[in-house]
């Protein structure tokens, strides 16, 4: 069945399920849809069959999801009812429980599959046959593992899924499509693979300081079945002259025209490095732009940001884009009880 035919609750429920989005805030269908048999061979056969897909969510998480469907279920069905519990949930579940619970060790390990749909907020794609699935991301990420203040590149952040909610919109799309892009602190590679996977970047370049962060994201590349040929991930340490390294040779075979990062202003002591990056960009290609979406943690630390890129002559702009309550959120799903900014930084000629 094409996913135009599925009520939108199911879908929505989908997306947000292999987004591995906290159990307790999943948006459940009504009750009346629960104790519906093809409801339940439709919630089975997409969200837990293990012979359907190896990129299930981890099976701690399906435990949870799958003891409160069966729950509100069961609650649902009436005593006089004809309705029962799909078997196939009821098994999963018995066989999910005889496993046991992973230790909290074992669990901060353990590495997740994490399916993101890239819609945008008003249910539009940049794919126009209704007949295809949704438009996905699928990253191997640590969940749980955040190494010091200096690595947090094992998950996908709010900031990132801010501002590719903003990209998915018509307006922002049209920032990368046919664009030569580079990133800056690529964390798990959200970005630059919603960049060359759905919005047609030309090419991305894409860079982080942890060399760790660079084999992730080689790995998510292949998960998402793009290559060398269209992304470049390399290393980067900011605050160096670029002149003759790599990126001199990379920007003259693909000269740049946007710059994105995501959650790149959050330590003080780099703002200065990162700015001094900028510049040395600024030099290479003075027409480019920059985009940055940052989680104002510490007002204090992101107007430093901006002060500097004042003083060394940047032209800085915020973006107008407010994210949806949570409620609301139809595509990627992210907590926005913190501001979140998404800046325009040019440079004037």
């Amino acid at each position: 069945m094409a996913d135009r035919n599925v009520d939108p609750q199911l879908l929505l429920l989908r997306r947000q399920y292999f987004q591995l989005f906290e159990p307790d805030f999943l948006a459940w269908p009504p009750a009346k849809y629960l104790k519906n048999v093809d409801v339940q061979t439709w919630v089975y056969k997409h969200l837990f069959d293990p012979t359907r897909t190896s990129r299930l969510p981890p099976e701690k998480y399906q435990t949870q999801v799958l003891k409160q469907f069966i729950a509100k279920t069961e609650k649902a069905i009436e005593i006089r009812d004809e309705n029962e519990i799909s078997s196939d949930l009821v098994a999963r579940l018995t066989y999910l429980t005889s496993k046991g619970m992973p230790t909290e060790f074992r669990t901060m390990q353990e590495k997740a599959y994490v399916t993101f749909t890239c819609i945008s907020e008003d249910g539009s794609s940049n794919h126009s046959n209704g007949d295809a699935p949704e438009p996905t991301i699928t990253l191997l990420e640590h969940r749980h593992f955040v190494l010091g203040s200096q690595i947090t590149g094992f998950r996908t952040w709010e900031a990132a899924l801010h501002l590719g909610s903003y990209l998915l919109t018509h307006s922002g799309s049209r920032e990368i499509s046919g664009k030569n892009v580079l990133e800056l602190g690529i964390g798990t590679g959200f970005l630059t693979i919603l960049s060359a996977k759905h919005l047609r970047a030309n090419h991305v370049t894409s860079t982080d300081g942890d060399k760790g962060v660079i084999e992730t994201l080689r790995e998510n590349l292949s998960l998402n079945g793009l290559d060398s040929r269209k992304v470049k991930p390399e290393p980067l340490t900011w605050g160096q002259d670029l002149r003759g390294t790599w990126v001199e040779d990379d920007c003259e075979a693909h000269p740049y025209d946007v710059v994105v990062g995501a959650d790149i202003t959050y330590e003080k002591t780099a703002i200065l490095a990162l700015v001094s990056t900028l510049q040395s960009l600024f030099d290479m290609r003075p027409q480019l732009k920059v985009i940055i979406s940052s989680v104002v943690r510490n007002a204090e630390t992101f107007q430093a940001f901006r002060d500097g890129c004042a003083r060394n002559g940047f032209t800085v702009k915020d973006i107008e884009f407010e994210p949806k309550p949570i409620r609301q959120q139809r595509g990627l799903f992210y907590a926005a009880a913190v501001p979140i900014k998404i800046l325009s930084i040019t440079r004037p000629r």
